[in-house]
């Protein structure tokens, strides 16, 4: 039997992707303990990787998508960060990103800065940085993923944006697209004043993204672990409405609880 690239949620927005005996992982995030200004219960870590990884994807800088302690953890000792560029401006303008960026700093890893529409291999994996914007302004890309036939897309915690377009047209067919749906709405001290509208995808929108991309299966990510009202406030009931608006455009839809690999279809 062929081998077949091997989907894993990891939680939040963590993914794990194995072809054969080589394992890449997506926005790598362990310790929740650095969410406690925006969750009302902290537990314990999310599920690591199963194995050392070869590569790992960053689409931003944040903590909940960047733990470089986890990414350290996981990588081989020759291990590489793809990771988008570095946030510009004063103090104020990186305070989101500073933290990952030291951590980053520190790791042993080959830490390569890419760009969208940027592509390259990884063992055999096909990595491909495409267009994504982060609610904040925070430098973001998203990636898209190549093995053994098998295509995937991992949204990291984008907006809704006018490339979804170029992206299908330059890389449909989608067999997956793994995209945040809690639509949160923040207001942060150093956001001022804050916005009413969403900083990531609602469920509405991941649907309309879903179904833009022509994907074979949507699988939401990125919803119900971090939620505190007047400071980060989910949409309400993010999954059933992300089903619901989902079914509605014909897209099909597959859950996957944290730990738990994805099953193609026959």
């Amino acid at each position: 039997m062929e081998d077949e690239l091997l989907v894993r949620r990891l939680g939040w927005a963590g993914l794990e992707l194995a072809f054969g005996d080589d394992t890449l992982v997506v926005d790598l995030f362990e310790d929740r303990h650095a969410l406690a200004p925006f969750v009302e219960e902290v537990t314990g870590p999310l599920p690591a990787p199963s194995t050392r990884a070869a590569c790992a994807l960053v689409t931003h800088l944040h903590a909940d998508h960047a733990d470089a302690d986890a990414i350290g953890r996981a990588l081989s000792a020759d291990g590489l960060v793809l990771r988008p560029e570095p946030a510009r401006g004063d103090d104020l303008d990186r305070v989101a990103t500073a933290a990952a960026e030291a951590g980053l700093a520190s790791l042993a890893a080959t830490v390569r800065i890419v760009t969208a529409w940027e592509s390259c291999s990884v063992g055999p994996f096909a990595v491909n940085a495409v267009p994504a914007v982060d609610g904040f302004g925070d430098p973001q890309v998203s990636w898209v993923i190549e093995a053994g036939g098998r295509r995937v897309l991992h949204g990291g915690d984008t907006v809704f944006h006018g490339a979804w377009w170029p992206i299908a047209t330059r890389f449909q067919p989608f067999d997956a697209v793994f995209l945040p749906i809690n639509g949160a709405v923040c207001d942060f001290p150093h956001r001022q004043p804050p916005s009413p509208l969403p900083a990531t995808l609602d469920p509405l929108q991941a649907s309309v993204a879903a179904a833009i991309l022509g994907a074979g299966v949507a699988v939401p990510i990125h919803y119900d672990a971090i939620h505190q009202p007047r400071v980060y406030e989910q949409a309400s009931h993010p999954l059933r409405s992300f089903l619901a608006a989902a079914s509605e455009r014909g897209v099909e839809t597959r859950i996957l609880e944290p730990g738990e690999w994805l099953e193609w279809d026959a």
